[in-house]
């Protein structure tokens, strides 16, 4: 098999710093970024792989970062959009400050380095993006609404995508996992408003509640989440929505369940809104 290059936003701790291992260990180049390139040590002395300091969030920056991986590796065959974070609070909770800076990073950041990748990926006719997402990217929760939205909107961009480039012979595929046992809930990872209001105590409250509770107790092993990225690498036919988790799995279930349902006791008056 050919040796792919990869590269991996947010590739220092969680999500991004496994997948960077299994990478490694399937003998494949990579590119791992982070906004501060001394976080990236644990990989900076393989042959195979290229640091670099890259702020998503820095169209500028992003732009260098890739040019320099070109330069580098001539090529990018797979790019992980990974890099992002979590905002527990109430929708009303969220200031205007905290909404911005959480899609700057989980949204725009995403677009600019997909932007920066895909001309290469264009012709060269080949390559693949993943984005991650989240089960909260696919059905939302108290407390979760600001976060939940910007994945999503990672959802809305990677089915666009999909269609996009699959007559270019790239593949786009959005992972939504459920809770790994990753440092996500903790405050590296996962921000609180700082506004809380006692009237959401019995919703939101009892999400932060869980946060802390389940912190390192989640069920899902970020190491099978990183092969499991490899194994669609590897398929001829990879799929757009790729969940991972048995919790994600149920919620997928449920959320399908109730929209059918709502569906079917709203069609009359659905059907009635059309030209007759």
């Amino acid at each position: 098999m050919t040796q792919r290059t990869w590269l991996i936003t947010g590739a220092s701790r969680g999500f991004g710093a496994e997948i960077a291992k299994a990478v490694l260990a399937a003998g494949d180049r990579l590119i791992a970024t982070a906004r501060n390139q001394a976080d990236l040590q644990q990989f900076a002395t393989n042959k195979n792989v290229l640091v670099l300091s890259m702020d998503v969030t820095d169209e500028t920056q992003v732009k260098a970062a890739i040019a320099t991986s070109l330069e580098e590796f001539g090529q990018i065959d797979v790019l992980v959009n990974n890099a992002g974070f979590g905002l527990l609070g109430a929708v009303e909770e969220c200031s205007a400050e905290e909404v911005e800076s959480v899609y700057r990073t989980n949204v725009f950041g995403l677009l600019n380095v997909t932007r920066a990748v895909l001309p290469s990926m264009r012709q060269n006719r080949s390559g693949h993006i993943i984005n991650l997402s989240s089960i909260g990217g696919y059905r939302s929760y108290p407390g979760w609404g600001v976060y939940g939205s910007t994945k999503f909107a990672v959802e809305g961009i990677t089915e666009a995508l999909h269609y996009e480039l699959a007559p270019l012979g790239i593949h786009a595929t959005v992972v939504e996992p459920g809770f790994f046992r990753t440092n996500f809930l903790d405050g590296s990872s996962l921000r609180q408003s700082r506004i809380q209001i006692p009237d959401y105590a019995e919703t939101v409250g009892k999400t932060r509640d869980g946060a802390v509770e389940h912190n390192y107790k989640q069920p899902g092993d970020p190491i099978k989440l990183a092969q499991a990225i490899l194994e669609i690498v590897n398929t001829d036919e990879p799929p757009l929505r790729l969940p991972l988790g048995t919790d994600t799995l149920q919620a997928i279930a449920k959320k399908n369940a109730y929209v059918e349902q709502e569906t079917q006791k709203w069609r009359t008056l659905a059907e009635s809104t059309d030209y007759r």
